[in-house]
């Protein structure tokens, strides 16, 4: 927390306002049927049947706005025998395979790792963004809108390339594994994928006695003997530090990095020159949030100061875009159903 903003939900939600209704009490629902109506997207990730039954699906909105561009992301998609499983990035990372692939890539690992990094979810979100660019891109030839069905199993999928070819042609030949490399204090990586990058790691560890090119130049070499490369190459890494190891390979031409802490990427030089980082927040309650990771030439893409308290532009929205009076916005922002029974959200 900064102050009375959770930094967290800031990072995710800045530049966004908030409008809270409660969609089991009439005068909610038809307030966001009505801002359905008014939107060119709507973007939903409840279970597959729930926003059918309160009459919010694409289906129940399309005929009164066929420009209605609609995504709906799930854990499943909205078809087939599991589709009304409950799921949560972590769910979908063992379900898919993920996990188990990540683990048998660790050597001596005796069970998957702890899940932290929500891959499933981000992942989710730029597919559905890129599948609502290319709703409007069709939308600008025909007039009208479609629905987005999006599952995230099906976007961790699409990530294990390798693995899904694997699993239908088993090869005994090991799979290439990046690893760390100790240095000094720390880890590195190193990825030597090309015969100029091992010409010059060769030039670099200056031994006579050492061509790495001819010996692992070719891609089935680099297979038969990686190993041997990763021992040639952790034997120079161990006499040096690892900012060392990364300063003097990047020199050269030979892909490396020494492995930071976010705290250390938070002062990187490189990210403060691109504007990675935004600050937000005032006075002494500031914080960063990253910036989308692309930058348009004739468009603004830094992260929105507006850090919204929930709900807090209910009123100003009902009022605004739908023409609500003062007193109607008012009522239907106060009201609430007498039902304690619980949405289900979730992807």
């Amino acid at each position: 927390m900064r102050g009375s903003s959770s930094t967290y939900f800031a990072s995710l939600n800045c530049g966004k306002r908030s409008v809270v209704l409660d969609l089991k009490s009439p005068a909610g629902l038809e307030a966001a049927r009505l801002l359905c109506l008014k939107a060119d997207i709507v973007v939903e990730n409840f279970r597959p049947g729930v926003m059918k039954r309160f009459g919010l699906d694409y289906e129940s909105l399309s005929p009164q706005r066929p420009r209605l561009i609609y995504a709906s992301l799930s854990g499943f998609g909205q078809s087939g025998p599991f589709a009304g499983r409950p799921a949560y990035a972590p769910v979908i990372h063992a379900s898919s395979g993920y996990d188990s692939a990540h683990m048998e890539q660790q050597e001596d690992a005796q069970h998957p790792a702890n899940n932290g990094i929500f891959v499933a979810d981000v992942l989710g979100g730029i597919h559905a963004a890129s599948a609502i660019h290319l709703a409007l891109y069709d939308r600008e030839r025909t007039g009208l809108g479609q629905h987005i069905d999006l599952a995230l199993m099906d976007g961790v999928l699409g990530m294990l390339v390798y693995e899904l070819q694997l699993a239908q042609f088993p090869r005994d030949v090991p799979r290439l594994l990046y690893r760390p490399v100790r240095a000094k204090d720390g880890f590195v990586m190193v990825a030597p994928v090309s015969r100029k990058n091992l010409a010059a790691l060769s030039a670099v560890i200056g031994d006579p006695d050492v061509d790495l090119e001819a010996k692992f130049g070719s891609v089935r070499q680099r297979e038969d003997n990686w190993k041997d490369l990763l021992a040639v190459i952790s034997k120079w890494t161990a006499e040096r530090t690892a900012a060392e190891c990364e300063e003097i390979l990047m020199a050269a031409g030979v892909p490396c990095a020494r492995y930071r802490s976010v705290t250390e990427v938070l002062d990187d030089p490189q990210l403060a020159a691109r504007g990675t980082f935004q600050r937000l927040g005032e006075k002494d309650d500031t914080f960063l949030v990253t910036n989308l990771p692309y930058r348009l030439s004739r468009a603004r893409t830094q992260a929105r100061s507006l850090l919204a308290t929930l709900g807090q532009h209910t009123r100003e929205v009902l009022r605004d875009v739908l023409g609500y009076s003062p007193e109607r916005a008012e009522s239907t922002a106060k009201a609430r159903s007498q039902s304690r029974a619980p949405l289900e959200g979730g992807a």
